[in-house]
């Protein structure tokens, strides 16, 4: 495998570009610059987790210049190539298009495990939740509802599985059993709650899928930073790794929790929090046509606490330590697993 450090070579990425991107664009004659800009760039001797944005002036046929920025996401030992698959997939199924959209693919480099696409141009919705531009959060908000029953409502076949391990929750990425040897090891006072919960919403889940074969695309990771404001009317989805067949009802606990929770964080108010879970789900299930029956309802709060879960063990064992944010997550959970989980009155 050749050495991921080329990426941030601009001359190496200057000859990728000739050879992969400017067939895709008849109207592209040459590359004038590349600017490299890292979002995340984790390196070890032996692995490695990369996002990395390359602001690119194309040179056009008529000799003027066009800036474009193209992303990378690459892990030296989690596939990637999913990542363009499953823009590919979506591209062709109608989010090229409209106002609710996704990255467009451009190609998969098989050589570091990299998918490259144009990135969206805009703020994420945290972005207008800090900033407490309310009326950009309710609007934003709205059309994220539109966009995922857009996604949902595709008909799909076996093959656009992209990431089969991250289609349930036994096996979502780092999977249970290193979440529950990492909070052994870290934090034992809260395993026996780690392993009730997990045992509930594991069995939940298998439960509901062994009852019907539908299954939908779900994106796996439906929170405020991962939806972006591309103008007045337009909204774009990102970050595909997780997109997987599953319950379409995981997006909707997925969003419902982090929008409460990054609302609570950043404007400390509870009921707008709840404001926005009403405009959400309202506009999804509008949009979906389908009604908020009993199944779904307990699906939705499943999915809701388990989020929560997730974010607890990240507030837990990652470098964002923060053990009192974490503890009020699972206080609330063991009440409601106690209860066996109610989101709704």
């Amino acid at each position: 495998m050749e050495k991921v450090e080329n990426l941030f070579n601009p001359d190496f990425v200057q000859g990728l570009f000739l050879e992969k991107v400017i067939p895709l664009y008849p109207d592209f004659k040459g590359i004038k610059k590349i600017k490299i800009i890292p979002h995340k760039k984790l390196i070890w001797p032996q692995s490695f987790h990369i996002v990395l944005e390359f602001k690119t002036q194309f040179i056009r046929n008529n000799d003027k210049i066009v800036s474009l920025s193209i992303f990378c996401s690459g892990h030296s030992h989690e596939s990637r190539k999913n990542v363009f698959e499953a823009l590919n997939y979506l591209w062709q199924k109608g989010f090229s298009n409209g106002y609710l959209s996704v990255p467009h693919p451009l190609f998969y480099y098989p050589q570091l495990n990299c998918s490259f696409y144009r990135g969206v141009i805009g703020n994420n919705l945290y972005h207008y939740i800090k900033e407490e531009n309310l009326p950009v959060v309710e609007d934003v908000v709205f059309k994220a509802a539109k966009w995922f029953a857009k996604l949902h409502k595709i008909k799909p076949t076996a093959e656009a599985n992209f990431n089969p391990t991250n289609s349930r929750i036994l096996t979502v990425v780092p999977g249970r059993d290193h979440v529950l040897n990492s909070i052994k090891y870290r934090h034992p006072e809260y395993l026996s709650l780690y392993e009730r919960a997990y045992s509930f919403f594991i069995k939940a889940e298998e439960d509901f899928l062994s009852s019907t074969p539908d299954r939908c695309l779900v994106h796996g990771d439906a929170h405020p930073e991962n939806i972006i404001k591309m103008g007045v009317k337009k909204i774009a989805v990102i970050d595909f790794t997780d997109l997987s067949l599953a319950d379409f009802a995981r997006d909707l606990g997925c969003f419902l929790q982090q929008v409460q929770y990054m609302v609570k964080r950043k404007i400390d108010d509870d009921a707008y929090g709840l404001k926005l879970q009403e405009i959400f789900l309202e506009n999804y299930l509008k949009n979906a046509k389908i009604s908020l029956d009993k199944s779904l309802k307990q699906r939705i709060s499943n999915y809701y606490y388990w989020t929560s879960l997730r974010t607890a063990t990240f507030l837990l064992i990652s470098v964002y330590y923060s053990p009192e944010r974490a503890k009020l997550l699972l206080n609330k959970l063991e009440d409601n697993l106690g209860g066996q989980i109610s989101l709704f009155n």
